[in-house]
C-alpha cells in the first residue's frame, strides 16, 4: 500500500449564500476528497474569500503546482468575491470557456469562476443553478422538455436543443417559510407529520381557483380555531396551496411537457404528486452531487477547448 500523497489536479467549488462546499479531483475525474462549511456568501466580505478558500485547501495543495479551482454559485454574485456577469438566454448552460479568472493572492490558486443566466423578458436570474442544469443534460444528453428545481426560488426551466430556451422563478418555498413561521398561521403549523389527501384537495384547490388563495389561507387559522382542523393537516394544506398556485402560474412549463425535477425527497416528492395528480409527465432526478456532474462538464469543456 503506498503511502504517497494524492494532490487533487483541480478543485470543484459550489459556492452559495449559506455554505461552501467543494470536491477535490483528480485527473481521472475522481473524488480525492469533498466536505463543507459553513461559510457562504452571506457572512464573507469579498476580501475574505480567498483566505476562507486557503483554510479549506491548504492541506490537500501542492507545495509547489498550482491547481485550478471552478466554482459556481453566489461566489461570482455583485455582493461576492468577483462579480461573474450574466450570460443571456437563450444559452447552453456556460462553461469553463466563458467563466471568469480571479485573482488571488496564492499563486497555486488558478481560480475561476462559472457565470449565471439572466433573461430579459419577464425580467429573471439564476446563479448556481444553471451549473445544475449542465449536469442534468451530461446524464441526458438528449433531454428536450422542462427541468424544476424546487427549492426556496423553485426554478421552472425550457430546455431544447442544449440550450436553456426561458425560465421563471417562484418564491414559493420563501413564502412558505414566511407565512408558516412570521405570521398568524405560525399557531396552526406543526413541523411534523404530512396529509396527503389534503395536500392533494389543496393544490386541486389553488389550480382550479387561484383568486381564492388569500382566503383559503386565513381559513386554515380559522378552521383551527373552530376545531375544523389539527396543525399537521393545516401543514399539508398550506404546502399544497402555495404549490397549486405556483402549478397554475407556472402551468404553460409543465403541461403537455416532460418534466425533470431536481431534488431529494421531501419537496421533490411534494412535487412529483401534484404535477402527477395534474396529469403530467414527471421524474425525479436526485439532486445529489449533480452540481459536480455541471462543473466536471464544465472543466470538461475547457480541457476540450485547450486540445
Amino acid at each position: 500500500m503506498s503511502d504517497k500523497k494524492l494532490f487533487p489536479a483541480w478543485v470543484a467549488i459550489d459556492w452559495g449564500t449559506s455554505n461552501l462546499r467543494f470536491w477535490a479531483m483528480s485527473k481521472q475525474g475522481d473524488v480525492i476528497q469533498q466536505g463543507s462549511v459553513p461559510k457562504g456568501m452571506a457572512g464573507l466580505a469579498p476580501n475574505e474569500f480567498e483566505p476562507t478558500l486557503m483554510s479549506v485547501l491548504e492541506p490537500i495543495l501542492h507545495p509547489s503546482n498550482p491547481v485550478h479551482v471552478l466554482c459556481c454559485g453566489m461566489a461570482g454574485s455583485r455582493q461576492g468575491w468577483h462579480e461573474a456577469p450574466y450570460v443571456t438566454t437563450p444559452c447552453p448552460p456556460p462553461d469553463q470557456s466563458i467563466g471568469v479568472d480571479v485573482p488571488t493572492t496564492d499563486p497555486r490558486l488558478h481560480v475561476k469562476i462559472l457565470p449565471g443566466i439572466k433573461q430579459l423578458k419577464p425580467a429573471d436570474v439564476m446563479r448556481g443553478e444553471e451549473t445544475q442544469i449542465a449536469g442534468v443534460l451530461l446524464e441526458r444528453p438528449d433531454f428536450d422538455g422542462v427541468i424544476c428545481m424546487p427549492g426556496t426560488h423553485t426554478k421552472w426551466v425550457h430546455i431544447s436543443a442544449g440550450e436553456i430556451v426561458s425560465f421563471q422563478t417562484f418564491m414559493t418555498g420563501e413564502i412558505f417559510a414566511l407565512l408558516s413561521k412570521n405570521s398568524i398561521l405560525q399557531h396552526s403549523i406543526s413541523n411534523s407529520d404530512w396529509n396527503r389527501a389534503d395536500f392533494t384537495c389543496a393544490v386541486n384547490d389553488a389550480v382550479s381557483n387561484p383568486k381564492t388563495i388569500a382566503a383559503q389561507l386565513f381559513s386554515l387559522r380559522a378552521q383551527g380555531l373552530v376545531g375544523q382542523e389539527n396543525a399537521p393537516d393545516a401543514r399539508s394544506r398550506l404546502s399544497g396551496l402555495l404549490i397549486g398556485l405556483e402549478l397554475a402560474g407556472a402551468r404553460p412549463y409543465w403541461l403537455g411537457q416532460n418534466v425533470i425535477l431536481v431534488g431529494e425527497e421531501g419537496i421533490a416528492n411534494a412535487y412529483l404528486d401534484a404535477l402527477t395528480d395534474l396529469g403530467a409527465m414527471a421524474e425525479i432526478l436526485p439532486s445529489k452531487d449533480i452540481t459536480l456532474s455541471g462543473l466536471k462538464f464544465a472543466y470538461q469543456k475547457q480541457k476540450e477547448a485547450a486540445q
